[in-house]
């Protein structure tokens, strides 16, 4: 039996739909925060009937996952247009890491929005996107350097967890303050917390 013409249509349609729900949920998200984030303000946003957030996305958790796919999805660009260097110190490819992780979360004002909400929210979906975000930096790393060990001296996981801890609070205090602990968080700011960065790795296990 031939495809009724009007199928194609209802397709596109739907596409087009989804995209503008989503994209009326990131608005929401960078303007109002996740407390403004509702079926009615997606549906107002989009300027669609509030059926169509439950028929095409189960609800605000659906546009939420597709929100942090795309964010995720950024933070993937940005790290793979970091150059290469082919180090083989692992303190100088942590420096590089920890360097490139700020720099796409800087990047992407959608992912420190989703960073803060986990921050407030516990939830099974918010803990999912973080393990995925985390997945991303992950995947990267293996990438760059597929045979990274563990050194035997130092516990350089906790380490590097601290760092990492102190990378994504900066990265989350640029967009919300001025400044953190006398540092301003201008472009000069940012010049001395990557040379701080520098400093601090003297302590890391290579």
């Amino acid at each position: 039996m031939a495809e009724s013409p009007a199928a194609p249509a209802r397709l596109r349609d739907r596409s087009a739909t989804e995209a503008l729900i989503v994209e009326a949920g990131e608005r929401i998200l960078l303007r109002d925060g996740f407390p403004g984030l509702n079926v009615q303000t997606l549906a107002a946003e989009a300027g669609c009937d509030r059926k169509l957030v439950y028929r095409y996305f189960d609800g605000v958790d659906g546009v939420v996952e597709r929100i942090a796919r795309r964010a995720n999805a950024s933070l993937v660009r940005f790290l793979d247009a970091v150059p290469a260097s082919g180090t083989e110190s692992l303190r100088t490819f942590a420096r590089e890491s920890l360097s490139a992780w700020l720099g796409a979360l800087r990047a992407s004002p959608l992912t420190l929005r989703l960073m803060a909400w986990a921050l407030v929210e516990a939830s099974t979906l918010l803990n999912r996107i973080e393990a995925e975000r985390s997945a991303v930096l992950q995947a990267w790393m293996r990438e760059r350097r597929p045979r990274l060990r563990t050194p035997p001296a130092g516990d350089a996981v906790a380490i590097n967890a601290v760092l990492l801890a102190a990378v994504q609070h900066l990265a989350l205090s640029g967009g919300a303050r001025p400044g953190v602990g006398g540092v301003a968080l201008d472009d000069a700011g940012w010049a001395r917390i990557e040379t701080a960065l520098d400093a601090l790795l003297v302590a890391f296990p290579d």
